[in-house]
């Protein structure tokens, strides 16, 4: 056979495509060389390819080798495709079948001594091959629990090259080899933290739960130990879990940044970021491969920007565009990638730099202009997008003795109950939460207020008090089962 193919997976942000690796072996001068528009890491599998071959005692032909990625018009990043280009390289010349080599997605980086290497993005991988009707795929030993989280899917987790050229019913001895692990540990299990351990702040946990029912933006602004941090943690402890659909979206973010991935977590995902984070840490990006930042991370769970008013302006107002769209794009010289950011913002920060202005008791000694200009680092049109504004102030004696205080799981549950009922009544239109009505309907839909009820938001929007954005959001939250969740 002169002519071998197979399958690899190019990812293209949150998404992949399905890329046809085409061997051709021709008497000509000896050359390998691989087109189809690779970059500077896909451009030296060359030499990884030769030598990974070579020590696997599977060398390449020695003729001319020419590989192509199909379509060529696609850049393709990265060295996932190594296994793929061995592979299709190897069957023009070694006896293996065919049909079986043809019908496989291959991914992994080779290591020079023939060892799969594991390779971020596994899981999108996978999914993408499978939505494209492949079921069978290779890949690192290391990825394998990854790549079994799709099913539909028969996965060979190979240790070599050799083991996959025997999969292929190619015939060579294969080596008793370690795999190569992924460098990461294994995540420590997540805290358990419970809305009981918060104390005297009632109101701020109602307005926590509206957050939750709804899926409503939430600024808190409060002086230091007030609770605001201990809030915000507790906020995914209350969502819904992940359905199938979000869990794996939510899971191939986690691969695409590097993370080790093991299971479907029905857990929200909650990023913190810390405020000297920069806006490529936020939006995502980088140099030469395209890496999702923490606002796709947050994507189907809760960014909460703690000390919000020590970001640096730009950071902030990278977060206009994710909350209008639910999505980011990220742009650069030849690249181009779109990661999913369907996330929950909570803003919390301190009323002046010292934390005590406006405080019962307290003594801010903050001069005027460092009050307007910390609490203007917060610019308008981020606060016109924050659904629930919330004051909190420091806890007293009575407050901390006021009874026993709300529980994760009965917070839940009133969740839970809230956005049955929203799903019940947004039965016949797209939207499942207050959060996704758009405000057209809200104003103009079946269930809109009656003129009587709108007259103080029609004053407020007539006097500049409230742009159409905040009219819409007051309308969001108000809406009738939000109102009082019981």
């Amino acid at each position: 056979m002169s002519v071998a193919r197979t399958w690899s997976v190019a990812l293209v942000g949150a998404e992949g495509e399905c890329v046809e690796i085409e061997a051709d072996l021709s008497n000509q001068t000896p050359e390998f060389r691989i087109i189809g528009l690779p970059d500077k890491a896909l451009a030296e599998a060359v030499q990884r390819v030769h030598n990974a071959c070579a020590n696997s005692s599977t060398p390449l032909p020695r003729r001319r080798l020419t590989v192509n990625l199909s379509p060529a018009s696609l850049p393709k990043q990265g060295s996932g495709f190594d296994v793929g280009i061995a592979i299709a390289s190897l069957a023009t010349e070694v006896g293996m079948d065919a049909a079986s080599v043809a019908r496989t997605v291959h991914l992994g980086e080779l290591g020079l001594d023939g060892r799969l290497r594991p390779v971020p993005g596994v899981l999108p991988a996978v999914v993408a091959a499978r939505r494209a009707g492949h079921r069978r795929t290779v890949v690192p030993h290391a990825n394998g629990p990854e790549a079994a989280l799709v099913e539909g899917v028969e996965v060979l987790a190979a240790v070599n090259l050799a083991q996959v050229v025997a999969w292929h019913g190619g015939v060579v001895e294969v080596p008793d080899e370690a795999p190569v692990a992924l460098a990461d540990e294994e995540a420590a299990p997540p805290e358990a933290l419970d809305l009981v351990d918060v104390i005297g702040q009632r109101e701020a946990v109602e307005a926590l739960i509206v957050a939750a029912a709804g899926g409503h933006h939430l600024m808190m602004c409060g002086p230091p130990g007030a609770g605001k941090t201990m809030l915000a943690r507790r906020l995914p402890g209350i969502l819904p879990a992940l359905d199938d659909q979000a869990a794996l979206a939510s899971a191939s973010i986690r691969s695409l940044a590097g993370a080790r991935v093991v299971e479907l977590s029905r857990t929200p995902p909650f990023e913190a970021p810390h405020h000297s984070a920069s806006v490529a840490a936020l939006v995502g990006g980088g140099s030469r491969v395209l890496r999702p930042g923490a606002i796709a991370r947050a994507s189907e769970g809760v960014l909460f920007l703690d000390e919000a008013g020590e970001f640096p302006a730009s950071a902030l107002d990278a977060l206009r565009q994710p909350l209008e769209t639910g999505s980011i794009t990220i742009h650069r010289a030849g690249a181009r990638a779109e990661y999913p950011a369907r996330f929950q913002l909570v803003l919390a920060t301190n009323p002046c730099p010292c934390g005590d202005y406006g405080i019962r008791g307290g003594t801010c000694t903050c001069p005027p202009a460092a009050i307007r200009r910390y609490l203007g680092r917060l610019s308008g049109p981020l606060l016109d997008r924050m659904d629930i504004e919330l004051t909190l102030s420091r806890v007293s004696v009575a407050q901390r003795d006021s009874g026993p205080a709300t529980t994760t799981a009965a917070a839940r549950h009133r969740v839970a109950e809230a956005r049955a009922r929203a799903s019940r009544r947004l039965h016949d239109t797209p939207w499942a939460r207050n959060a996704e009505v758009p405000g057209t309907w809200l104003r103009e839909g079946p269930a809109a207020p009656s003129p009587v009820v709108r007259r103080p938001l029609d004053a407020a929007l007539h006097r500049g008090a409230l742009t159409l954005r905040g009219y819409d959001r007051v309308l969001r939250v108000k809406k009738r089962g939000l109102e009082r969740i019981s």
